[in-house]
């Protein structure tokens, strides 16, 4: 039986990705900011699928302290992981600092998925034909990045910074489907639409599409044999698409790595 990781799936996409796989037969890992949210969204998900096959595991994105801690709990339940997929994400109106010293937007929502991901690539390297799935956004369209300030600290706006980490989703995974071996493990990004979920509310004041279309791509990524040996490519609507040329530049991808690495280095 395949396993699977979704972070952020307490509700929102996150929850009906983990049902929309659980549905499909498959082990899923379900990822809340504590024990307590892991636990609740598992129990609920145990009622519509085998119980064996659903998984608490948890931990603070914004803590990348907390970061390596899940990566350790998701080896001890799954040393073999056949999809990681990077679901979770935040919306801030606020410059916030973590412990630390991230912004929390480009925290969650791009170094921990750069640690995770790295953290756990030995246990999707270990699996037949892994797959790393990660959630960005259209809000990328137009958004750019200054490597000298990932902290935001010369001129904050909030819906900017969501923007450019969503870019930095997109420019993380064609750096680590470029560095990748080309089997067996491969990684792709999506903008799952326009989704009537808690961030869509918080941050835009709008309201969208089902979660059910919101989870759509995220699994057609980490379960259809169409995509078994494609790699670095963004998708929507289940469908290749081109990204903005900021999210094709690949110089600004290989700052944005060395950047990320060098900032991580007391956790990676």
């Amino acid at each position: 039986m395949k396993n699977v990781l979704v972070t952020g799936a307490t509700d929102g996409i996150g929850l009906e990705t983990a049902r929309q796989l659980l549905a499909r037969d498959l082990r899923v890992l379900v990822h809340g900011r504590n024990e307590d949210k892991a636990s609740r969204s598992a129990r609920t998900l145990a009622t519509i699928a085998d119980g064996t096959r659903v998984t608490p595991v948890w931990g603070d994105l914004s803590s990348m302290r907390q970061v390596v801690a899940l990566a350790q709990q998701v080896q001890e339940h799954a040393p073999v992981l056949d999809v990681l997929i990077n679901n979770a994400g935040v919306f801030q109106r606020n410059r916030v600092l973590t412990e630390d010293g991230f912004e929390t937007t480009m925290a969650v929502n791009h170094f921990a998925v750069f640690l995770l991901t790295s953290r756990l690539l030995p246990a999707v390297s270990a699996a037949p034909a892994g797959r790393i799935v990660t959630v960005s956004s259209i809000a990328h369209s137009g958004a750019d990045l200054d490597l000298d300030d990932l902290t935001f600290a010369h001129g904050f706006e909030g819906y900017d910074v969501y923007a450019a980490s969503k870019l930095a989703n997109i420019l993380f995974t064609r750096s680590l489907a470029r560095r990748l071996p080309p089997k067996p493990v491969t990684a792709n990004v999506l903008h799952p639409g326009v989704i009537d979920t808690k961030l869509l509310h918080a941050g835009f004041d709008i309201r969208g599409a089902s979660l059910e279309q919101g989870a759509r791509t995220s699994v057609y990524l980490a379960v259809s044999e169409q995509v078994a040996s494609v790699s670095g490519k963004y998708y929507v609507d289940s469908r290749e698409a081109t990204p903005s040329r900021q999210a094709r530049h690949d110089g600004l991808a290989d700052g944005l790595w060395a950047a990320s690495e060098r900032l991580l280095r007391d956790f990676l």
